[in-house]
């Protein structure tokens, strides 16, 4: 939330955008260049595939509270890609479930992150970006990473589902190069997730990490519990034991290579591909790639954020740009070493990475829906295809308490789709929404902050027709879908207010 006017913000994304293309050009043409050599590899993939080539069946399921063995690989090999793909019940699959990979016949991990976190997405979110390493499609569905894993003796890959919900298909592509021999300076990948909910006064730690290597990325998510702008604070790097951070930086977007503030934008080295704004409740996810500049170290490393930033208060008035705010954060390190490190600790259960969102399945809500033909529910969401234009459904929902709540939703996205206007309580509930889309997704939609009384309340969605967008030979089935129902009582957010406390006293 910055107040003061940019200067000359445009020339310079334009100039940094052209360098940072540029140089994944070069990366992308040396790969071109690398390929009229013979390779001294053996091209390999393990992968979901059933083993009977004629069979389709090819996904994996995991129980809740099981682990999955995606790959046990022989070494000397590198892994040159993975793939994965999920359908769970679980609205936030993508920070319960949990990658690690162990090298080597280590009983303890060198890579152990929530899965989305691990692809640069933060608090279980599904959204789409594209970067060199790291890319993700289907909104948020499809994960792609290319970082190099090399190891000497073996590799295993595992990930465990740690919410109450079975994971019915797992899907994945593990692609790497059977070698002989690797040099013998080759270092190992690792990544680590650490979590701040809220954050404590101080930097907020990234990565401590003893030996030699090199830094290469930093996945860093926050989930607002104040108004006003989170990423005032710099980023340090300690190299070798140092005194004073011979790496530092001046504000938080700048280190993710934006400027007066985040939105929502992706690039090869550096992006933000989630950004929900400002307000209390909202979340954000920017990553940064060191592929070009590595943060080299012989004896150690420290990598630390300060996370201050500016309050207001409900009405607008400014308390400040530079406290220290109780804002929930957490981060993946990304970074090469030898020899390999494990981490003793677990990273935080899966109940202690989400926000405490109440979620409402179709068993919690009642429904109601005029016509009632083509209503279809189901305990993980509802489908409504009422083939008129001025349909209309009702869901009422119970809250317990009084409070400020964040309103969000699962709803369904199709080429039947078509346009509803959303009420809470009989008043307009934000815009219009256009449901179409081409092919058939439950997307997140946030309809902003409330302040309700407990009692029962009632989402109404009315038809407005058809969408601008809608193929001409499509069904005009006026569809709807609803998977679940999200709201955050941001009182339950510890911290939530406590700036606003301590500078005025109530």
């Amino acid at each position: 939330m910055s107040v003061q006017l940019p200067k000359g913000v445009w020339l310079v994304g334009v100039v940094a955008m052209a360098c940072s293309l540029a140089a994944g050009a070069d990366e992308s043409v040396a790969a071109l260049d690398a390929l009229y050599r013979p390779s001294e590899f053996r091209t390999l993939r393990d992968s979901s595939s059933q083993v009977d080539l004629n069979l389709n069946g090819d996904a994996r399921s995991i129980e809740a509270g099981g682990t999955l063995v995606v790959a046990e690989l022989d070494g000397p090999g590198i892994i040159t890609h993975m793939w994965f793909t999920v359908a769970s019940a679980d609205p936030f699959y993508g920070r319960s479930l949990v990658l690690r990979i162990y090298w080597d016949g280590a009983d303890k991990p060198s890579v152990e992150t929530p899965l989305h976190d691990f692809f640069g997405l933060g608090h279980g979110a599904r959204v789409s970006y594209r970067s060199i390493p790291v890319t993700v499609e289907s909104w948020g569905r499809s994960l792609n990473c290319y970082w190099r894993m090399p190891f000497r003796k073996s590799a295993r890959i595992t990930v465990t589902n740690e919410s109450k919900y079975r994971t019915d298909s797992f899907y994945y592509h593990i692609n790497w190069q059977k070698y002989e021999k690797l040099p013998d300076d080759t270092m190992y990948f690792h990544a680590r997730y650490r979590q701040a909910m809220p954050a404590q006064p101080g930097d907020y730690v990234i990565l401590e990490t003893t030996g030699r290597g090199n830094y290469v990325g930093t996945v860093y998510s926050a989930q607002m519990v104040e108004l006003g702008w989170f990423g005032e604070g710099d980023d340090r790097f300690w190299v070798d034991g140092e005194d004073y951070p011979s790496i530092r930086g001046t504000g938080t977007e700048e280190y993710f290579g934006d400027a007066w503030g985040f939105r929502q934008y992706y690039a090869p080295f550096f992006g933000v591909p989630l950004w929900e704004g400002y307000f209390p409740g909202d979340r954000g996810s920017a990553y940064r790639w060191h592929l070009m500049n590595p943060v080299a170290f012989k004896k150690s490393l420290k990598v630390s954020i300060e996370h201050r930033g500016s309050v207001f208060t409900d009405d607008g008035q400014h308390l400040g740009q530079f406290f220290e705010r109780p804002d929930w954060l957490s981060s993946v390190a990304f970074w090469y070493q030898s020899p390999t490190v494990t981490f003793e600790d677990p990273i935080p259960p899966a109940a202690e990475r989400i926000a405490p969102y109440q979620v409402f399945s179709m068993s919690d809500l009642e429904v109601r829906a005029e016509p009632t033909a083509g209503l279809m529910k189901a305990p993980d969401g509802l489908t409504y295809l009422p083939q008129q234009p001025d349909a209309r459904i009702e869901l009422d929902f119970e809250l317990a308490k009084d409070g400020r709540y964040q309103i969000s939703a699962f709803i369904g996205h199709s080429v039947f789709g078509s346009r509803y206007q959303p009420f809470l309580d009989d008043k307009p509930l934000g815009e219009e929404l256009d449901l179409w889309v081409s092919g058939a997704d439950p997307l997140w939609v946030s309809f902003d902050l409330h302040d309700l009384s407990a009692g029962k309340h009632t989402l109404r969605f009315e038809g407005r027709g058809l969408s601008p967008n809608r193929r001409s030979m499509a069904p005009q089935a006026y569809a709807f879908g609803l998977n679940y129902l999200l709201l955050l009582r941001l009182e339950d957010m510890e911290g939530y207010h406590q700036v606003l406390k301590e500078q005025t006293g109530s």
